[in-house]
């Protein structure tokens, strides 16, 4: 009721829009309006599935991942931790491709599972291997534990972004003019805004996981905590830090409305419009 009612009181005050806010309450409703309502859809977004509710969710599942020790649970915990990012993913991704021979949301959600399991496995497969083999040495741990998971995280991460969204690219998405007139529907659009995503996504979950190990390094050859059992709630916070620090930067590496040049749009969309700039809806 509260998001309605902010979205009833921007509408009545649409012809101020144009300029500054300054108003308080306009920029709260704004605030709300932009984190909680879909900008293609203009249908209410769930609460998990909200960019406030990212890092509450995901820090748990990433502390979780970071620190198990048989392949099993690893599988498990990385298959959660990818469930809801491609959840997330899906849910704030560009609403407006269409096809008419299939459902796009069926085809989104075989996509999204066929990606999951395969990243959890990839993420899973150091350690299988390290058990497996029995291989303990120093080295094979420090691999293993400690620089693996890095690009493994971010790699996956934009894996399963591109594999989600795929029916961006694969059935264009709509762009428009700087009035925000439909001009038409462009595959390289969606293109660049899957890619954008999975950039920034790698870019987020990738630091997250390495940023740690480094700060974590220097900690321990320190000696800044005498305390063993201290080491662990000083990691946590660590995680904690990195990935707030990261998420505004992953969130806003590339404008939300995206913004893509005449020369890089189909030929059938340049011919209805004189236009040299086009927006549209990236996603998160």
């Amino acid at each position: 009721n509260e998001i309605k009612t902010t979205r009833l009181f921007i509408q009545t005050n649409e012809e101020t829009l144009s300029e500054p806010i300054q108003n308080n309450q306009t920029k709260q409703a704004f605030l709300l309006s932009l984190s909680s309502v879909h900008p293609d859809t203009d249908k209410i977004i769930p609460v998990l599935f909200r960019p406030p509710a990212f890092m509450p969710i995901t820090l748990p599942l990433v502390i979780i991942s970071s620190v198990q020790r048989q392949a099993k649970h690893s599988f498990f915990w990385q298959f959660v931790f990818h469930a809801y990012t491609a959840a997330f993913t899906l849910v704030n991704g560009n609403g407006t491709p269409k096809a008419e021979e299939y459902s796009l949301q069926q085809k989104q959600i075989l996509l999204g599972l066929g990606a999951i399991s395969y990243s959890a496995c990839v993420g899973a497969l150091p350690l299988t291997f390290m058990n497996r083999y029995t291989l303990k040495s120093a080295a094979m741990q420090l691999i293993v534990r400690k620089l693996l998971p890095a690009p493994l995280f971010g790699l996956t991460s934009a894996f399963t972004v591109a594999m989600v969204r795929s029916p961006e690219f694969d059935n264009g998405i709509e762009v428009m003019d700087r009035n925000g007139k439909v001009v038409g529907v462009s595959k390289k659009a969606g293109e660049k805004a899957v890619m954008e995503t999975a950039l920034s996504r790698a870019v987020l979950f990738g630091t997250t996981f390495f940023l740690p190990e480094v700060l974590m390094y220097g900690v321990n050859r320190a000696r800044f905590v005498k305390n063993p059992r201290a080491l662990s709630p000083v990691r946590m916070f660590v995680v904690m830090s990195v990935l707030a620090g990261m998420l505004p930067v992953s969130f806003s590496m590339f404008p939300q409305c995206g913004e893509i040049k005449r020369a890089d749009l189909e030929p059938e969309i340049l011919s209805s419009t004189e236009e040299t700039e086009f927006f549209y809806n990236r996603g998160i």
